[in-house]
């Protein structure tokens, strides 16, 4: 008989050598991506999305949105989650979801991601994902969802509330998610790691237990980015419920008020010191996005010029970079029909690929009636 332990996660997932390992099938993962001509392009499909707890800002953006749209743009099968079931897992208030769950999907519109050739979906339109998240449970111990690094960090972040048993098998949801849909790509950053790679172990498991060793999961890959943290206004990771961030629906008056009304220190010279000048080292990196300069050449540039110059040209690149976005946005964003339409048969898409999945799962299973 089988037993979890047969089957163990890859590796310790916070060790040097699972980054490698997964640094490595990345590295290939990327090869093939970016070649039109290479073998075994065409089996990719991307799973990728977010949670739709407040307004996408600049750190969506340039962290996730324009990757996504870049990947699309090759050629690559992709489908975006608005995991809008995820939002409950830490908090009491969830808020107006589907108006955030609209206002998310106008940003991946105005980014670029084409709905004729990505697929886009939400997480409450596709029930069958809960039913495959059941079978998954069955595949993991309670043990390894608690020493998940992302179980744990969230956790901490809830202010000693108790632990919910959503919050606690997130990994297995997730796992749904991108198994539910044959994913066998997941862009991450390195803190993500551990989700996909409990992903992995259910596939591995599923395949040991209820398919006789045939691959009826494939184990998706992690496809890790090299991308940014946008650092906030105030020197922490940008974040909707810091308040430290600019949204992409922000007017440019919005933005301007943000800018001018954020900290910064007494000195007058303008310096890159992430450690002792967190506030202006933020501003400065955000400039070097929007502009391709390094903080260092811009902080040179502005100088004696003081926090008023470094907050005017801020504003500048920010609404500069930004206007043609917020102009597609706000046309989608007035068209709520369209907006609907578009999650409709996304939902459509999504829910075709998991009900064969789970009618397979059970047949695998014997849950067949």
């Amino acid at each position: 008989m089988t037993t979890l332990d047969d089957t163990p996660l890859d590796t310790e997932l916070h060790t040097d050598a699972s980054y490698a390992a997964s640094h490595a099938r990345s590295a290939t993962l990327h090869e093939l991506i970016d070649d039109p001509r290479a073998r075994g392009r065409e089996n990719l499909r991307v799973l990728t999305g977010d949670r739709p707890t407040g307004p996408l800002h600049i750190g969506h953006l340039f962290a996730t949105l324009q990757s996504r749209v870049a990947i699309q743009d090759k050629g690559i099968e992709t489908i975006v989650l608005v995991a809008d079931y995820q939002v409950i897992t830490d908090r009491d208030s969830v808020g107006d979801v589907r108006a955030a769950t609209l206002g998310q999907l106008a940003d991946y519109l105005a980014s670029g991601i084409d709905p004729a050739r990505s697929t886009i979906f939400a997480h409450s339109a596709v029930p069958e994902i809960g039913q495959l998240t059941l079978a998954f449970l069955s595949l993991v111990t309670d043990a390894e969802l608690r020493r998940n690094p992302t179980v744990k960090d969230e956790l901490a972040a809830t202010d000693g509330r108790p632990l919910s048993g959503l919050l606690l098998t997130y990994p297995v949801h997730q796992a749904a998610d991108i198994l539910g849909v044959h994913g066998t790509v997941v862009p991450v950053g390195r803190d993500q790691l551990p989700h996909v790679e409990q992903t992995r172990a259910i596939a591995r498991r599923f395949n040991s237990r209820y398919a006789a060793g045939e691959e009826y999961f494939r184990a998706p890959d992690a496809l890790l980015t090299d991308l940014p943290v946008v650092p906030g206004l105030d020197g922490r990771k940008m974040s909707t419920s810091r308040g430290n961030g600019i949204s992409l629906g922000m007017t440019a008056d919005e933005t301007a008020t943000r800018i001018r009304k954020a900290r910064t220190d007494s000195e007058r010279r303008i310096t890159f010191a992430p450690e002792g000048r967190p506030e202006v080292s933020s501003m400065l990196r955000i400039v070097g996005l929007f502009t391709g300069e390094a903080p260092e050449r811009v902080a040179d540039r502005i100088g004696d010029g003081g926090a008023a110059a470094l907050k005017r040209e801020l504003t500048t690149v920010v609404n500069d970079g930004l206007a043609e976005h917020r102009s597609r946005r706000a046309e989608l964003a007035a068209d709520p029909a369209y907006l609907e339409s578009v999650l409709r048969q996304g939902n459509a898409r999504a829910r075709e690929l998991v009900v064969r999945t789970l009618d397979d799962v059970h047949d695998r299973i014997g849950l067949r009636y």
